[in-house]
C-alpha cells in the first residue's frame, strides 16, 4: 500500500482538490485499493470544517465529491504513516519539512514537482496557487493542474521499479 499525503496551508482549497483527484484517478485505473490519499494543512484554523463551498462546486463540476472530507491540521505521525507529503506550494514544503522529524525531511516534495516535470512546467516555481482570495476561475485553474497531477501520479505509480544495480 502506497500512502500519499497533500499537504496545502488550510485544507480546504488546494489539498482536497488534490485529494479528489487523486482518488478518482487512482481509482479508476489498477491501482485501485492500493493507494490512500488524505490530505491536511500546516496551520489547523480550518480543523474540521469542511472544504471551501468553492473547491467543492468545482470538484462537483468535474464528477468528483469532496463535501464529506473535513480539514485536518498536520500531525507529527503524518510522517511516518505516510509514503509522501506532497506539498501544493514551496511555503508549505518548507514548513512541512520544518516540522518533520530528523531523517523525514525527504519525504516531503512539491506535488507538480514529484508527479513530473512536464507537469510542474504547467505552473511557475512548480506551485499550486492558491485560489482563497480568488473565484471561480482560480478554482478552475487549481483543477487543471492538481487533475493533471493526479494523471501523472498515476503514470508514475504504474511504471515498474527499476531493477536494483
Amino acid at each position: 500500500m502506497t500512502r500519499l499525503l497533500v499537504v496545502c496551508l488550510g485544507n480546504i482549497c488546494r489539498s482536497p482538490l488534490a485529494e479528489g483527484a487523486l482518488r478518482a484517478r487512482i481509482e479508476a485505473s489498477p491501482l485501485a485499493g492500493r493507494v490512500e490519499v488524505d490530505s491536511a494543512g500546516t496551520g489547523g484554523w480550518h480543523a474540521g470544517e469542511p472544504p471551501d463551498r468553492r473547491a467543492i462546486a468545482c470538484a462537483r463540476g468535474h464528477g468528483v465529491d469532496i463535501g464529506g472530507l473535513r480539514a485536518r491540521q498536520l500531525r507529527a505521525g503524518d510522517f511516518h504513516d505516510f509514503d509522501w507529503l506532497l506539498c501544493a506550494d514551496a511555503d508549505n514544503l518548507r514548513d512541512v519539512r520544518r516540522l518533520a522529524p530528523p531523517g523525514l525531511e525527504g519525504r516531503a516534495a512539491l506535488l507538480l514537482d514529484w508527479a513530473g516535470r512536464e507537469v510542474a512546467a504547467l505552473a511557475p516555481g512548480g506551485e499550486v496557487p492558491d485560489p482563497y482570495y480568488g473565484g471561480e476561475a482560480h478554482f478552475q485553474d487549481v483543477w487543471r493542474l492538481v487533475d493533471a497531477a493526479a494523471r501523472a501520479v498515476v503514470a508514475r505509480l504504474l511504471r515498474p521499479a527499476p531493477a536494483p544495480a
